[in-house]
């Protein structure tokens, strides 16, 4: 199902990937409630082909963050919705029935932080740079960040991220857990891409249950944990597909793991 966009996001296809770019370099992709909404109805409409999707931006910046020209005064009822907005838009990300990769590049500060957190693999240029500036204009995080960034980061450097406005590069967020890639400048896209055909080669249920099941049962207790290991390990390897694969690499048709 086809879903219009905004001027401020495009749309691409590469075969089963794709690409959702951030379209508004001239405000360093600075985020608009109009493109929140852009982004939940494509997630939430994508076409039953995309095995794949790839987050970008065009510009030097992935993402500054929020735009602030939007700020206005709000009661708190009227805060707490415009939260929940954000909320609804990057769950539908996080829970897509697809991997979801991002290139990053320059800026990814506030909102654009709490996007990037979304996805479930992040490729970072040499030129990014991480912050959380809200601390310092009487803000506080409102687009899920709370709950994501501290899985990856902790909740000690978050704080010290929002306290004392500490930036963190490329380099020091593949070391931290912010990106699990770290490549040359102008480079971003098209290794994200690489890693996004490659994962489009996978069985569709083991994608889904990486994505969806994994991060659930890694945070349940080991008892329930180990249940819904067992479930979601029965039901992938009882597919057909599964059967095909493991066939293929028993008869010697598939290649075998090596050293990198």
């Amino acid at each position: 199902m086809e879903t219009a966009l905004p001027p401020s996001l495009r749309v691409e296809r590469d075969g089963p990937v794709a690409i959702l770019t951030l379209a508004r370099p001239e405000k360093r992709n600075a985020i608009s409630d109009t493109m929140v909404r852009g982004i939940e109805d494509f997630f939430r409409n994508l076409e039953p082909t995309v095995r794949v999707v790839v987050l970008a931006a065009d510009g030097d910046h992935f993402s500054a963050g929020l735009d602030l020209s939007e700020m206005a005064e709000r009661s708190s009822f009227e805060g707490v919705a415009h939260s929940q907005m954000w909320h609804r838009a990057f769950r539908e990300i996080e829970q897509a029935p697809v991997p979801v990769i991002a290139a990053l590049r320059g800026a990814v500060v506030g909102g654009g932080l709490e996007l990037a957190a979304t996805a479930h693999i992040r490729v970072a240029e040499q030129s990014t740079f991480y912050a959380l500036p809200e601390g310092q204009r009487g803000l506080f995080v409102g687009g899920g960040a709370s709950m994501r960034i501290p899985r990856l980061i902790g909740v000690s450097r978050m704080m010290d991220m929002m306290l004392t406005g500490r930036r963190y590069s490329g380099d020091e967020g593949e070391r931290i857990g912010l990106n699990q890639y770290l490549v040359e400048d102008g480079t971003g896209l098209s290794v994200a891409m690489d890693l996004a055909r490659r994962v489009a080669e996978n069985p569709p249920q083991t994608n889904f249950a990486v994505t969806q099941a994994l991060p659930l049962i890694a945070e349940a207790n080991p008892r329930e944990g180990s249940m819904m290991e067992s479930l979601v390990a029965a039901l992938a390897q009882g597919t057909d597909d599964a059967k095909s694969r493991m066939s293929d690499f028993l008869s010697g048709r598939a290649a075998k793991v090596a050293r990198p």
